[in-house]
């Protein structure tokens, strides 16, 4: 048994001796035991390099304003303290606006690559009953600070988990993600990236007008093997000769190929509206690619929830409730909401609001407690079971279908 100890500890030794970095810490920790330090000055170091790789909050600033098509604008923010954190190509800031004294926010994806450490990119497009789009890109100038969340979310590459076959479905102002993948992927050539990786950008708009980074993309896929892109317009012109129609699984066949071993070898990425993204998902369900090797980026919550499974069937869409506030504090208030209007943002119209990120389901950060009446919760909610058994809803995609309370 001692021997066998020992040759546990001489291995376990071993082991820690391969760590880049461990024979370092060692050296650092002997010199400091020299001088009869406690190491009351290490304290705190590791919770700041964790507070400053994923910071609660950043201190923006709009150093650009490049007007990409006549409905897209791109803002460049750069940090007021100068540092911005590194985040993953594929992920979103949640960005913070005051508009005429409501409070809300907006997640954007960061359209600018990693290795671009000075700035981050959001791509930004007019939506037509937007209420934050319009501000930002009507109101917003050179000079402008904003306050933001840190880079989040999941839609992103993984080369170890999603190899080396990937296939991007874009719809709209869905491409700014898929612009951050491509210019970090050959920012990455020198470095790392394999040979054998490749890209098939598949990137669907309404009008040709409305094709974001148009002469960009083109320029890319001429100077890199690995990118493929397929453009599709749905609404176009008498005198367009391109492909049209639609993101369906005969195109997909088509550029793709049938062969279903080689469809399940590749990992699909979808980003865009909603309606976009579920019929993606659809077409690929029927072409038997598995849920795994399929990630959606959702973007916000659903335009018309009373058209979604599950709606109570009673309940119109303009119909309007009073929802009832209650706060920790002990305070309480009360307005008058539309049933098809996410709640958290009619909460944030009438003064209350709840923390967010997403603003799509997926992080839960805005869960508020149902004390009495019911919310429609649409699929992107993805509640928990514990929060269906206590009445939490993600308030972000709850729509109130009657008088409602809620602890916020």
């Amino acid at each position: 048994m001692p021997n066998s100890t020992a040759n546990k500890s001489a291995s376990d030794n071993n082991i820690l001796h391969a760590v880049n970095g461990y024979q370092d810490a060692l050296d650092h920790q002997r010199e400091l035991i020299k001088t009869g330090t406690d190491f009351n000055e290490q304290n705190g170091h590791v919770a700041n390099t964790i507070a400053s790789l994923h910071p609660k909050r950043l201190q923006l600033v709009v150093c650009e304003v490049i007007e990409d098509t006549a409905s897209t604008k791109t803002l460049r923010f750069k940090a007021e303290d100068n540092y911005l954190p590194p985040f993953q190509a594929g992920q979103y800031i949640n960005l913070f606006v005051n508009i005429d004294g409501t409070e809300t926010a907006r997640p954007y994806a960061i359209s600018s690559a990693p290795q671009a450490r000075g700035f981050y990119d959001l791509t930004i497009k007019r939506v037509a009953e937007g209420f934050v789009s319009h501000f930002l890109l009507d109101d917003v100038k050179v000079g402008d600070h904003f306050q933001s969340t840190g880079p989040m979310g999941t839609f992103y590459h993984n080369p170890l988990f999603h190899g080396d076959d990937l296939v991007f479905l874009a719809g709209g102002s869905g491409i700014a993600p898929a612009r951050s993948m491509i210019i970090n992927m050959i920012e990455s050539t020198l470095h790392h990236r394999k040979a054998e990786q490749k890209l098939h950008l598949i990137y669907a708009s309404s009008y040709q007008a409305d094709v974001i980074y148009e002469n960009e993309l083109k320029q890319l896929e001429q100077e890199h093997d690995f990118l493929t892109i397929t453009w599709i317009i749905s609404r176009p012109t008498d005198n367009y000769s391109g492909r049209t129609g639609h993101v369906s699984a005969d195109l997909l066949t088509e550029l793709l190929g049938d062969n279903v071993e080689k469809l399940q070898a590749k990992m699909f990425y979808i980003c865009g509206p909603t309606s976009f993204h579920d019929f993606c998902a659809e077409q690929l369900k029927q072409l038997k690619v598995k849920a795994r090797r399929v990630r959606i980026e959702c973007n916000g919550p659903p335009k018309h929830p009373e058209t979604l499974a599950g709606w109570p069937k009673n309940v119109i869409a303009t119909d309007k409730v009073t929802v009832t506030i209650h706060k920790a504090d002990g305070s309480q208030g009360q307005f008058e909401a539309r049933v098809d209007e996410p709640l958290l943002n009619s909460m944030e119209r009438n003064g209350y609001s709840a923390e967010n990120a997403c603003r799509s389901g997926e992080c839960s950060l805005c869960r508020v407690k149902v004390l009495k009446g019911s919310v429609f919760n649409p699929a992107e909610a993805r509640l928990r079971s514990t929060d269906e058994a206590y009445g939490w809803c993600h308030s972000c995609v709850a729509f109130p279908t009657s008088d409602i309370e809620l602890f916020v």
